[in-house]
């Protein structure tokens, strides 16, 4: 029965490595990257107390039974000599550095203690005796080999065991792999924060699950990375992978061969380095989130992760910090505002540039039209928040305007709100309107995709969804002078000069003489006008169709500067000062167009003055009235 329990903790052995094997191959280790910093101070801190509180009774040389603070309380239970060797140690430990960088300072302090410990035997005699000499470590043995054989047999029984057996080692083994690595990777996230390097978790997984398979085949049980050797590893200037190595074969050669020698080593030097190494792990600087009130709850993690350390384990204690830290941020994302800017659309216009008439209703009924910039993510945490925020305007407005183009998760809990807000609009026969739908999120998903399958975007639905915040704009200005009967259809007649808002209300003669230098021009969809950089000193004047003005950028694209529509005009600028064409125009849909030349309007104007007159005053105050909107929307944007 003994055989077959050894042989079955020898296969839960072999199969923790195995799994440990695959968990790394399969990049599990990658977890280590969510551990928040005050979890890892709050390890290092609460390791550091558990070292304390172990050591400590070494020190003093009282018995465990008296308690850790009965002892403390209690000098007659302290064994001076221990004491003092104690004490020696870490003097070694924090002075010897300062004469010789050569030698690790616990190798330092070690030395001191045994030279203390054996000055001491000089007086006390009983020292100098292994047997039931509290004060050192004593026979540690070794020297029997790894009895291959022995093992050999044992695996050779392995026939004997059934199914039933392995069911019960299988859990048993998969608790055992996830303790392991769990162990190993927070081993990983303090080294990592003690030597200000970035380890490769996945690959320490791999090595570990081979390394614990390997030992269970050779009748070994299976360890992991554990914090207090690597820190003293660490402590002692160990720096690369050699330390570890080097470590390891150390302690196979000190097993087989020199048991009897460190059987003299003093636990109380042991115990006086652990202590020095232990008051270096606390975090101290962790005390400097108490000086601002937003990082008060980080220390909080910070106490609570090692306080659970000392007074339950690591596990519970890593459980705890990372529920805690998850706690914390999903407050910081529930408080966080997710409206970045607010504005209404008598402030903030599209770039279709407006006649005098147009604007003037713009201005009168644009706070009808609210607009929206949402950032962040949109959860089931910020949902009711965002509600309350647009409440308001859910019964106000005509438009509500939502700019996504920040959004950077949307859950299943928001998608049903903006349903919600657009039943609302739609009781009202008032409109949602989407802008800047992300078509990949950072979590991959396709909003326009994800909405039209919560059935946000169904046809029977006051939704319109548009690429851009400009275009959403446009919509809805182009909706509200539609209702004020000012929207012109595309496919409208051709409008004559006594018609266009420029060259209206002049005198007969004076139409007679302007006509005379008008020329006439038709471009289709798509078709350049002209181009950034061209010569040219020719104004346009729009009888039908829009044209979009682009501004090329140095990084080779292309930015949408403004959009003249019917009765407008452009390139005024050329006309004015002769210069070259400083963007380009494009005509977006079919377009009629009156051109005037500069050199042609000098020739008219030395025969008809007041015309001449007339259209640069014209031409000065639809500019005056350009400047004006740019200056109110640019206030608009910096409230926005």
């Amino acid at each position: 029965m003994a055989q077959q329990v050894f042989l079955m903790l020898l296969l839960a052995g072999l199969l923790a490595g195995l799994m440990q094997l695959l968990i790394g191959c399969a990049g599990g280790g990658r977890i280590m990257k969510y551990i928040p910093y005050p979890v890892v101070a709050g390890f290092l801190s609460g390791v550091a107390l558990l070292i304390f509180i172990g050591q400590l009774p070494k020190l003093f040389g009282y018995p465990g039974e008296a308690g850790f603070w009965g002892g403390l309380a209690s000098p007659s239970l302290w064994k001076v000599e221990g004491l003092v060797v104690g004490i020696v140690t870490m003097a070694g430990m924090l002075f010897g550095p300062r004469v010789t960088q050569a030698v690790p300072a616990p190798v330092i302090g070690l030395a001191g203690g045994v030279i203390a410990f054996f000055s001491l035997g000089l007086f006390r005699p009983e020292l100098l005796t292994l047997s039931g000499n509290a004060l050192v470590i004593g026979p540690i043995g070794g020297a029997q080999g790894l009895e291959l054989a022995a093992i050999a047999e044992r695996w050779l029984s392995a026939n004997r065991l059934g199914a039933a057996d392995l069911m019960v080692i299988l859990i048993p083994a998969m608790t055992l792999a996830v303790l392991l690595s769990i162990d190993t990777l927070k081993t990983c996230v303090i080294v990592d924060a003690l030597t200000r390097t970035r380890s490769n978790s996945n690959r320490e997984l791999v090595a570990q699950g081979i390394a614990n398979f390997a030992s269970a085949l050779v009748g070994g049980l299976p360890g992991s990375g554990t914090v207090g050797a690597t820190l003293v590893n660490i402590s002692s200037g160990g720096k690369t992978r050699l330390s570890g190595v080097t470590e390891g074969i150390g302690v196979l050669i000190t097993y087989v061969l020199l048991g009897r020698f460190v059987a003299w080593v003093p636990i109380p030097a042991l115990a006086g380095i652990l202590l020095i190494v232990a008051y270096r792990m606390i975090d101290r600087d962790s005390l400097h989130l108490l000086r601002q009130r937003s990082t008060v709850p980080d220390f909080g993690i910070v106490v609570a992760v090692a306080v659970v350390t000392v007074g339950l384990d690591l596990l519970t204690a890593e459980t705890v910090g990372v529920g805690i830290a998850i706690l914390f941020f999903l407050r910081d994302q529930i408080h966080r505002p997710v409206i970045r800017r607010k504005a209404t659309g008598d402030c903030l216009f599209s770039k279709k540039r407006r006649l005098p008439a147009e604007m003037e209703v713009l201005h009168r009924r644009g706070s009808q039209t609210a607009v929206y910039e949402l950032e962040g993510n949109l959860f089931f945490g910020t949902t009711d928040r965002l509600f309350s925020e647009l409440e308001a305007d859910l019964r106000t407005k005509t438009f509500v305007i939502l700019d996504m183009r920040g959004v950077r998760s949307v859950d299943v809990t928001a998608a049903h709100l903006l349903d919600q807000i657009e039943a609302r609009l739609t009781e009202r026969n008032a409109y949602l309107v989407f802008s800047a739908l992300p078509h990949s999120l950072p979590t991959g998903q396709d909003l326009q995709t994800y909405f039209s399958q919560m059935g946000l975007t169904k046809p029977t639905k006051n939704v319109r969804i548009f690429e851009a915040l400009d275009a959403a704009l446009e919509w809805t200005e182009d909706r509200l002078l539609e209702s004020e009967g000012l929207l012109a259809p595309l496919s409208e007649q051709r409008l004559e000069l006594h018609e266009i808002d420029l060259t209206r209300s002049l005198d007969a003669e004076d139409y007679k003489g302007l006509e005379a230098g008008v020329g006439q021009v038709s471009f289709e969809a798509g078709e350049r006008i002209f181009g950034q950089g061209d010569s040219g000193d020719q104004i346009f004047l729009i009888r039908r169709g829009t044209v979009r003005i682009m501004l090329a950028l140095t990084g080779g694209g292309r930015h949408h500067v403004a959009t003249f529509s019917r009765g407008d005009f452009f390139g005024e600028l050329a006309f004015l000062d002769r210069g070259l064409r400083s963007a380009e125009a494009v005509a977006s849909s079919p377009t009629d167009l009156f051109f005037l030349s500069r050199e042609r309007f000098d020739t008219i104007a030395s025969q008809y003055p007041s015309m001449a007159r007339r259209v640069l005053l014209r031409l000065a105050r639809s500019l005056a009235i350009r400047l004006r909107q740019a200056d109110s929307e640019i206030q608009g944007l910096a409230s926005y």
